[in-house]
């Protein structure tokens, strides 16, 4: 209890050299690969639906990480969790690099996801009981608010070395960037909580504590779920909508860049307005605006209107920056937390995966029009849910 007190007595700046640095620096390589995926699985010979299988390989393997990285962080710790993920992306980031084919690279591309699922499931973990409850969601959305910095930059870092070393040079950026990440993690002081739980302390296995907490996992879990779907949903839509009208690349992408400029800036708005006034005052708005902003889509027959919809997504978007993490937090039980963490972080990437399927499901069989639609009603379904299910003040584990 002496430590966990002298844990919760940090400062967001304290937290900065130690949390918040290695993992803007680990976003910022992972961030420069991420549109280049693609790219390499069409220079091996895969047609462009295969390619877009790879780059989802991604996605899978976050998701089959989330439950095993949970166990790992309690039988080793956080900080042992981090450095084993840094070591397995850096050879996966290479083998992408070199791959002869597509069915490596795949390979390479899922191991890089279960990385960056444990990477972040250990920071996720560490935060939740090393920062007071009163400031807990402006620490969470300052973490994902540097992770979505680093996603920012490094394309454009990435594209910045393919103009001297082709797409060989997105991956050494990759590289570079979780190499930095890890000797950061290494010289940094050691943090409270940054450890196993003791031996022969009574620890929950991980279906034990998924049973113990099921009724939170079926109720706002399934939220969760909805918050993940509607943010990927988002990253796919707003391309695909700019392609249906008949814009340029470089206008979408200056459009899709001003939306994500708008997210960045609002991340800690959103955790202090969380801190204060309570989660649900960040998450049914957020919602809402995500889903009326797809809705509103059918509505854009130009740049003018699709930049609207866009700006109106990054603002719901930021809104929620934190979001899933602090309700994940606010919701963990004492024992067998990180095991819990694991499986929130599993709903929120079932989400994720599932929000482009649903969008490419509902075009194949419709139309785009009725996918931004569906996913307009998704959002305003998932801010009804939230409303029901997360409570005005949480009591904290």
């Amino acid at each position: 209890m002496t430590e966990t007190a002298a844990a919760q007595g940090q400062t967001l700046r304290q937290l900065g050299p130690t949390v918040y640095l290695p993992s803007a620096v680990y976003s910022t390589g992972i961030g420069a690969v991420a549109p280049v995926i693609v790219l390499t699985a069409t220079g091996l010979g895969a047609s462009p639906a295969v390619a877009a299988i790879v780059a989802g390989l991604l996605g899978l393997g976050q998701i089959s990480g989330s439950l095993p990285a949970g166990v790992l962080i309690s039988r080793v710790g956080e900080r042992r969790t981090m450095l084993a993920a840094a070591g397995l992306a850096i050879p996966a980031l290479i083998c992408c690099m070199l791959a002869p084919n597509v069915l490596l690279l795949g390979a390479a591309v899922a191991l890089l996801g279960v990385c960056g699922s444990a990477w972040a499931l250990s920071r996720h973990a560490y935060l939740t009981e090393a920062v007071r409850p009163e400031l807990r969601a402006r620490a969470m959305s300052t973490l994902g608010g540097v992770g979505r910095i680093g996603t920012f930059t490094g394309p454009f870092l990435g594209a910045a070395a393919m103009h001297l070393a082709g797409l060989d040079g997105a991956y050494l950026v990759a590289v570079t960037g979780v190499g930095l990440a890890t000797v950061v993690l290494i010289v940094s002081p050691p943090v409270p909580h940054d450890r196993a739980v003791p031996a022969g302390t009574e620890r929950p296995g991980l279906w034990t504590v998924i049973r113990d907490n099921r009724h939170t996992l079926r109720t706002l879990g399934v939220g969760v779920l909805l918050v993940g779907a509607l943010r990927a949903s988002r990253q796919t839509i707003v391309p695909l909508w700019g392609v249906s009208l008949g814009l340029d690349p470089a206008t979408i992408g200056l459009i899709y860049g001003v939306s994500g400029g708008v997210d960045m800036l609002l991340f800690y708005p959103a955790g202090k307005l969380m801190d204060r006034y309570g989660r649900r005052w960040a998450a049914v708005p957020a919602m809402t605006l995500l889903g009326v902003a797809h809705a509103l889509l059918p509505l854009a027959t130009g740049a003018f209107g699709l930049t609207a919809a866009a700006l109106l997504m990054g603002l719901g978007n930021g809104l929620s920056a934190g979001l899933v993490m602090t309700l994940g937090a606010d919701a963990s039980p004492a024992a067998g937390r990180a095991e819990f963490l694991g499986a929130w972080r599993l709903c929120s990437d079932i989400g994720q995966g599932g929000g482009p399927l649903l969008i490419g499901a509902v075009t194949a069989v419709a139309s785009l029009t009725a996918a931004a639609i569906t996913v307009g009603g998704a959002g305003l379904l998932a801010a009804v849910l939230l409303h029901r299910w997360i409570k005005p003040h949480p009591q904290y584990a």
